[in-house]
């Protein structure tokens, strides 16, 4: 079995990831677990880097030889982006060998509805400025449900969309919107770089893959600030979490002027977790945060440990605690209690909703 093969075999067991690490066989994650491949041979370094190094480009492969580890990304199974979906690579050391991770992407973008997100994400699409975030840990769908949003766009609006990506993930389907789309190594050689252009590049919308440090942050706020709507997506656990991770981010002789910024573009947060449905397949649990004029005021005063109250108090305007997420899936018997305990950030408020 080869490598075309294996990511074969991750597609038709609807797995997530494929993982390839010499001295295991190969294993892929279905609903969030991870299995080997049965009665496949342990993988040697040999065959485990030509696996990796078949799906490389010349360029891709003095990269990764050079930097050590490689982001990337191919279309499977014919046609121009892959009839069957896309992978997101990852290729890096481990103790001196080889190893590579596959995370698979449907060929089809999901709709907010298919996706089981809360219908009033809906509204993020229609913002015409403003900052907007999906956060949560790796592998829990949030580029998933950015391109959901960026879809949406595309179909119901004639504007510019440009996304910056390392890799490019999603490919859209022609719409209403032009779509340009720009992979780091590919088609910029830098965050700094794509982002100072951006601005140049005419657009009304803008994705920039992943907030990873201050330049980044500092220019996708700016963006927003400028009249821009702009999306992203920042590794934490929930929506306070997020603001204080962008703030603490910067020195603090600089964190009056993110206070403010933060404070004038933020439009709304997802937070969101994938979780193992009783049923088999994985839903999503979401905590919303909605741009309010309190969340505003909470920022810019330094008081973000007050935005969980403001959440769960404010779930009039549509704004979504974790709990509340997690009691409605436990209530209609999409997941057990003991899964929803296991994610809950305030356990006592779950098991009251649940009673």
């Amino acid at each position: 079995m080869d490598i075309q093969e294996l990511l074969h075999l991750t597609v038709t067991n609807k797995a997530s990831d494929l993982h390839l690490l010499p001295g295991l066989a190969p294993s892929i994650r279905i609903d969030g677990a991870l299995n080997f491949v049965s009665n496949y041979p342990i993988l040697t370094k040999e065959v485990t880097q030509a696996m990796a190094f078949s799906l490389l480009s010349p360029a891709q492969r003095e990269r990764f030889l050079k930097e050590k580890e490689l982001d990337f990304s191919f279309g499977f199974g014919g046609g121009v982006n892959g009839d069957l979906g896309r992978f997101r690579g990852n290729i890096y050391y481990q103790r001196g060998s080889i190893c590579a991770e596959f995370r698979f992407l449907e060929p089809k973008i999901r709709t907010v509805e298919e996706l089981n997100l809360p219908k009033i994400i809906h509204n993020f699409s229609n913002f015409k400025q403003g900052l907007v975030l999906v956060t949560g840990p790796t592998g829990h769908g949030k580029s998933t449900t950015l391109a959901a949003i960026i879809n949406e766009i595309n179909f119901s609006r004639s504007v510019h969309i440009l996304t910056i990506e390392d890799p490019i993930e999603y490919t859209y389907p022609p719409g209403k919107s032009l779509i340009s789309q720009r992979e780091m190594g590919l088609d910029t050689n830098s965050w700094s770089a794509a982002l100072r252009s951006a601005l140049r590049e005419d657009p009304d919308v803008v994705l920039v893959g992943e907030m990873r440090d201050p330049e980044t942050i500092a220019s996708a706020v700016t963006i927003a600030e400028t009249g821009h709507l702009v999306f992203s997506s920042i590794h934490t656990n929930s929506a306070s979490q997020s603001i204080d991770r962008i703030i603490d981010a910067f020195p603090p002789n600089q964190q009056a002027q993110i206070k403010v910024q933060l404070a004038a573009t933020l439009k709304g947060i997802i937070s969101q977790r994938l979780l193992p449905q009783i049923s088999g397949g994985r839903v999503p649990a979401v905590e919303l945060l909605i741009g309010s004029p309190a969340v505003s005021s909470n920022i810019r005063e330094g008081k973000t440990h007050l935005i969980d109250s403001i959440i769960q108090n404010s779930q009039d305007i549509g704004m979504i605690p974790l709990e509340s997420s997690l009691a409605s899936l436990v209530l209609s018997g999409g997941i057990s209690l003991e899964t929803a305990k296991s994610y809950a950030l305030r356990q006592e408020e779950l098991l009251r909703l649940v009673g």
